[in-house]
Protein backbone atom coordinates (compact mmCIF):
# COMPACT_ATOMS: atom_id res chain seq x y z
CA UNK A 1 0.00 0.00 0.00
CA UNK A 2 3.01 2.41 1.03
CA UNK A 3 4.19 1.95 -2.39
CA UNK A 4 1.49 2.90 -4.47
CA UNK A 5 1.04 6.06 -2.17
CA UNK A 6 4.62 7.08 -3.20
CA UNK A 7 4.38 5.92 -6.70
CA UNK A 8 1.00 8.48 -7.04
CA UNK A 9 2.90 11.15 -4.91
CA UNK A 10 5.57 11.06 -7.21
CA UNK A 11 3.28 11.10 -9.98
CA UNK A 12 1.87 14.22 -8.93
CA UNK A 13 4.74 16.14 -7.97
CA UNK A 14 5.68 15.46 -11.60
CA UNK A 15 2.90 17.17 -13.35
CA UNK A 16 3.22 20.00 -10.52
CA UNK A 17 6.91 20.51 -10.85
CA UNK A 18 6.96 20.38 -14.82
CA UNK A 19 5.56 22.44 -17.46
CA UNK A 20 2.89 21.22 -19.68
CA UNK A 21 3.57 23.48 -22.57
CA UNK A 22 7.42 22.58 -22.16
CA UNK A 23 6.71 18.80 -22.09
CA UNK A 24 4.14 18.95 -25.05
CA UNK A 25 5.78 21.93 -26.88
CA UNK A 26 8.95 22.46 -26.39
CA UNK A 27 11.16 25.62 -26.05
CA UNK A 28 11.21 26.09 -30.35
CA UNK A 29 9.07 25.78 -32.61
CA UNK A 30 8.81 25.33 -36.46
CA UNK A 31 8.21 28.60 -38.98
CA UNK A 32 7.96 28.94 -42.18
CA UNK A 33 8.47 32.12 -43.93
CA UNK A 34 7.43 32.83 -47.76
CA UNK A 35 6.74 35.38 -50.30
CA UNK A 36 4.66 35.87 -53.56
CA UNK A 37 6.39 35.95 -55.59
CA UNK A 38 9.43 33.16 -54.18
CA UNK A 39 13.05 33.94 -54.10
CA UNK A 40 12.93 37.08 -51.99
CA UNK A 41 15.85 37.55 -48.98
CA UNK A 42 14.17 37.46 -45.57
CA UNK A 43 16.34 38.69 -42.71
CA UNK A 44 15.21 38.32 -38.81
CA UNK A 45 16.89 40.06 -35.83
CA UNK A 46 17.98 37.28 -34.29
CA UNK A 47 20.64 37.22 -37.00
CA UNK A 48 19.11 34.22 -39.04
CA UNK A 49 18.54 34.88 -42.89
CA UNK A 50 16.81 32.70 -45.48
CA UNK A 51 15.53 32.45 -48.93
CA UNK A 52 11.85 32.24 -49.18
CA UNK A 53 10.37 29.74 -49.52
CA UNK A 54 11.94 28.63 -46.02
CA UNK A 55 11.73 26.39 -43.04
CA UNK A 56 12.96 27.91 -39.81
CA UNK A 57 12.98 26.86 -36.10
CA UNK A 58 12.91 29.83 -33.62
CA UNK A 59 12.08 30.28 -29.98
CA UNK A 60 8.76 30.42 -28.84
CA UNK A 61 9.64 33.27 -26.45
CA UNK A 62 11.36 35.92 -28.90
CA UNK A 63 9.60 38.37 -30.70
CA UNK A 64 11.42 39.00 -34.03
CA UNK A 65 11.40 41.25 -37.17
CA UNK A 66 12.12 40.25 -40.31
CA UNK A 67 13.15 42.21 -43.59
CA UNK A 68 12.29 41.30 -46.84
CA UNK A 69 14.12 42.15 -50.21
CA UNK A 70 13.41 41.16 -53.61
CA UNK A 71 14.72 43.28 -56.43
CA UNK A 72 11.72 44.70 -58.59
CA UNK A 73 9.38 44.85 -55.36
CA UNK A 74 9.24 47.46 -52.04
CA UNK A 75 11.39 46.10 -49.23
CA UNK A 76 8.93 45.45 -46.96
CA UNK A 77 9.13 44.27 -42.67
CA UNK A 78 6.83 42.15 -40.72
CA UNK A 79 6.98 42.11 -37.11
CA UNK A 80 6.39 38.60 -35.62
CA UNK A 81 5.30 38.56 -32.14
CA UNK A 82 5.14 36.11 -29.52
CA UNK A 83 1.58 35.62 -27.80
CA UNK A 84 0.61 33.41 -25.17
CA UNK A 85 -1.15 30.39 -26.09
CA UNK A 86 -3.62 28.05 -24.82
CA UNK A 87 -1.43 25.52 -23.02
CA UNK A 88 -1.14 28.09 -20.05
CA UNK A 89 -4.70 28.21 -19.07
CA UNK A 90 -4.44 24.17 -19.26
CA UNK A 91 -1.59 24.77 -16.19
CA UNK A 92 -3.62 27.00 -14.34
CA UNK A 93 -6.92 24.51 -14.41
CA UNK A 94 -5.17 21.39 -14.09
CA UNK A 95 -3.58 23.53 -10.57
CA UNK A 96 -0.08 23.48 -12.04
CA UNK A 97 0.81 26.38 -10.69
CA UNK A 98 4.53 26.17 -10.68
CA UNK A 99 4.02 24.45 -14.40
CA UNK A 100 2.57 27.79 -15.73
CA UNK A 101 5.61 29.57 -14.36
CA UNK A 102 7.57 27.14 -15.94
CA UNK A 103 6.27 27.61 -19.38
CA UNK A 104 5.69 31.14 -18.82
CA UNK A 105 9.56 32.31 -18.24
CA UNK A 106 10.63 29.90 -20.83
CA UNK A 107 8.35 30.82 -23.10
CA UNK A 108 6.98 27.26 -24.44
CA UNK A 109 3.20 28.11 -23.50
CA UNK A 110 3.84 31.00 -26.66
CA UNK A 111 3.15 30.90 -29.83
CA UNK A 112 4.75 33.29 -32.83
CA UNK A 113 2.30 35.41 -34.92
CA UNK A 114 1.86 35.34 -37.76
CA UNK A 115 2.33 31.62 -38.64
CA UNK A 116 2.75 31.19 -41.13
CA UNK A 117 4.68 34.11 -42.51
CA UNK A 118 3.53 34.74 -45.87
CA UNK A 119 4.08 37.93 -47.80
CA UNK A 120 2.70 39.11 -50.89
CA UNK A 121 4.92 42.00 -51.97
CA UNK A 122 4.35 44.70 -53.89
CA UNK A 123 5.69 45.84 -57.05
CA UNK A 124 8.48 48.31 -56.80
CA UNK A 125 6.88 51.89 -58.47
CA UNK A 126 3.25 50.47 -57.54
CA UNK A 127 0.23 52.26 -55.19
CA UNK A 128 -0.06 49.19 -53.90
CA UNK A 129 1.25 47.53 -50.52
CA UNK A 130 2.88 44.58 -49.18
CA UNK A 131 -0.08 41.95 -47.50
CA UNK A 132 0.15 38.91 -45.46
CA UNK A 133 -1.61 36.00 -46.86
CA UNK A 134 -2.75 32.61 -44.60
CA UNK A 135 -2.13 29.18 -44.95
CA UNK A 136 -4.45 29.01 -47.53
CA UNK A 137 -2.99 32.04 -49.72
CA UNK A 138 -5.40 34.30 -48.90
CA UNK A 139 -5.14 38.27 -48.28
CA UNK A 140 -5.02 38.41 -44.13
CA UNK A 141 -4.62 42.33 -43.77
CA UNK A 142 -1.88 44.41 -45.12
CA UNK A 143 1.69 43.98 -43.63
CA UNK A 144 1.39 47.94 -42.26
CA UNK A 145 -1.81 47.08 -40.60
CA UNK A 146 -0.51 43.92 -38.40
CA UNK A 147 2.09 45.99 -37.53
CA UNK A 148 0.68 48.45 -36.27
CA UNK A 149 -1.39 46.22 -34.25
CA UNK A 150 1.51 44.42 -32.86
CA UNK A 151 4.61 47.47 -32.30
CA UNK A 152 3.95 48.51 -29.30
CA UNK A 153 4.06 45.33 -27.49
CA UNK A 154 7.03 44.25 -30.00
CA UNK A 155 8.82 47.04 -28.86
CA UNK A 156 9.40 46.23 -25.56
CA UNK A 157 11.81 43.46 -26.57
CA UNK A 158 13.73 44.46 -29.87
CA UNK A 159 13.70 48.44 -29.51
CA UNK A 160 11.15 51.62 -30.83
CA UNK A 161 13.42 51.91 -33.40
CA UNK A 162 13.08 47.88 -34.94
CA UNK A 163 9.64 47.78 -34.00
CA UNK A 164 8.70 51.18 -35.96
CA UNK A 165 8.12 53.16 -33.38
CA UNK A 166 11.00 55.60 -34.02
CA UNK A 167 12.37 57.11 -37.05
Amino acid sequence: MKNGVFVALVAVLGVQLGGCATVMNGTKTSYIADSKPTGAQVKFTNGTECTTPCSLEFKRKDDLRADITLAGFKPAYVLIQSKLGGSAFGNILLGGGVGAIVDGTNGSSNRLYPRPLIVQLAPEGSDQEAVLLDKNGKVAMTVRAHNDSVKVDVAKTIGAKLAGLEQ
